[in-house]
């Protein structure tokens, strides 16, 4: 029998939904390169969540490609980004950022979260022309350690960037997860308008793939096309990734998809408190980092998949618990289970 998988919340396909809408429109003839009717409704969909007309919303494949596309089309060759020393950019990109020519400046953070205090220090290391001049912050919410930003943080770190003349990009590979957390405060409408450019991630919330780029700030939206064609990102079947997120938005169906995530991660949180084990960090979405023995991590092995994220010491180790769209009840009974024998 093959082990049950929380190494990730993409391991499954697709929402039946969504296979459903590209089944019915297959045969239909579409414009291509995101100028066919799905992708339009879409962004038509979009703006309207997000109370905003104006802003530029384009589709890509997946995350890293909109990472990329983003920060090496908004800075200048000689500008860098900051980032948390956990951000997806640092730790899990292969170096694309760097290979565009950009400089990451790291910040060490212990929520994997960043504050205008600690980037801060960041400005005041670079004030001349002999180094890097940082010119945008990203932050991922949920981060990669699973944490979120509340209201008052992101509006804190909005006003300060504005303040020094800073771009802020909110990485959403798992936004949806993020807005349907527990302890959130932010509706997606809110967070747009703090942030000049953010992407909706598709892939993680049970899309067959995609990510949804909006750009708020008027600025950063000229020849933005351009950039996607010589990047590889402007598909022909560009109605491949307009209709599923036409599908996602309608009928709140991207909320229900994240909210079963969440409630499953914390079915597991609870069980697992109820044992007496701690977390690495605190839970607050579909990522969860709990702290067992090592005996019982090789107890856990030989049926689920999953990551060892950190050693804690000699004899216990965080491990990552990813919960999904499509995860089973019945998978995480069995699981608590297992760890309560």
């Amino acid at each position: 029998m093959p082990k049950y998988s929380f190494k990730n919340d993409y391991a499954e396909g697709a929402h039946p939904k969504i296979i459903q809408a590209l089944s019915h429109g297959n045969l239909e003839q579409e414009d291509g390169y995101g100028k066919d009717n799905y992708c339009q409704q879409a962004a038509n969909l979009i703006r309207k969540i997000i109370k905003n007309s104006k802003a530029d919303i384009h589709f890509v494949s997946g995350g890293t490609q909109a990472n990329l596309i983003v920060i090496s089309a908004i800075l200048k060759p000689y500008e860098s980004v900051i980032a948390a020393s956990t951000g997806h950019i640092a730790v899990h990109e292969a170096g694309a950022i760097e290979a565009s020519g950009h400089k990451i400046n790291i910040i060490e953070s212990k929520d994997g979260k960043l504050t205008p205090q600690n980037i801060q220090t960041v400005l005041a290391q670079h004030q001349d022309e002999h180094m890097v001049k940082p010119k945008l912050v990203f932050i991922s919410n949920s981060t990669e350690i699973g944490s979120i930003y509340s209201q008052k943080e992101l509006q804190q770190l909005s006003v300060y960037c504005k303040k020094n003349h800073l771009l802020l990009y909110l990485d959403g590979a798992r936004l949806a997860s993020a807005l349907t957390s527990l302890v959130n405060d932010l509706s997606l409408a809110q967070l747009s308008k703090l942030v000049d450019v953010f992407y909706i991630g598709g892939t993680k919330n049970g899309a067959l793939l995609g990510e949804a780029i909006i750009i708020n700030n008027d600025r950063l939206k000229e020849n933005f096309r351009f950039n996607l064609k010589q990047k590889g990102a402007l598909l022909a079947k560009g109605r491949i990734l307009g209709l599923q997120f036409l599908t996602l938005f309608q009928d709140n169906l991207f909320f229900e998809l994240a909210n079963h995530a969440n409630l499953m991660a914390f079915k597991l949180v609870k069980a697992i408190r109820k044992l007496g084990y701690n977390f690495l960090t605190e839970p607050a979405s579909n990522q969860i980092f709990p702290i067992f023995p090592n005996k019982l991590i090789n107890k856990l092995h030989q049926k689920y998949e999953f990551y060892v994220w950190q050693k804690i010491d000699q004899k216990n180790s965080a491990i990552r618990l990813v919960t999904s769209w499509a995860t089973k009840e019945e998978a995480i009974d069995k699981f608590i289970n297992t760890i309560s024998l």
